[in-house]
């Protein structure tokens, strides 16, 4: 006596693998692409800004004119990659006691957080939301310069 074991029919089955990976792979892995494409162009922005920062600053008559000018190419830079130099997330310090002195460093520091796309205001605003980068580029003062 022979038994026929019956296949079972496979009649759109195709359908419900593609959607399950679709759901369960695809969509994770766009996310993740998206998140690190949003950090890296976060981490772009704020290399011009501190770099263009600490030139400005150290090319200005007097550290007041600097922070001005150097706070405002931070902002030039960060808005050009498309985020909001608000809060100010420049910190400039200098290497000697007198600011912009001839062979000193001024130091750039660009600190900001980057949103993870896609969150909701409340968990975005947290740690586990967003991810921090802070950039830091030292300039040297023009040893030819005239001490101001």
């Amino acid at each position: 006596m022979l038994v026929r074991l019956r296949g079972r029919d496979d009649t759109g089955s195709a359908v419900i693998e593609f959607v399950v990976l679709v759901v369960l792979v695809l969509m994770p892995l766009v996310y993740v692409v998206i998140a690190v494409m949003q950090v890296q162009a976060a981490s772009y922005a704020a290399t011009q800004a501190a770099r263009e920062a600490g030139r400005v600053f150290a090319q200005a008559d007097s550290p007041v004119q600097g922070r001005q000018v150097a706070t405002a190419a931070a902002a030039l830079a960060l808005a050009d990659q498309g985020f909001s130099p608000d809060p100010a997330p420049l910190a400039l310090t200098c290497s000697t006691t007198v600011c912009l002195a001839p062979g000193s460093t001024v130091e750039a520091r660009v600190s900001m957080r980057v949103r993870l796309p896609f969150l909701p205001d409340w968990l975005a605003e947290t740690t586990a939301g967003s991810i921090p980068i802070t950039v830091t580029h030292q300039t040297p003062v023009d040893v030819y310069r005239t001490s101001s």
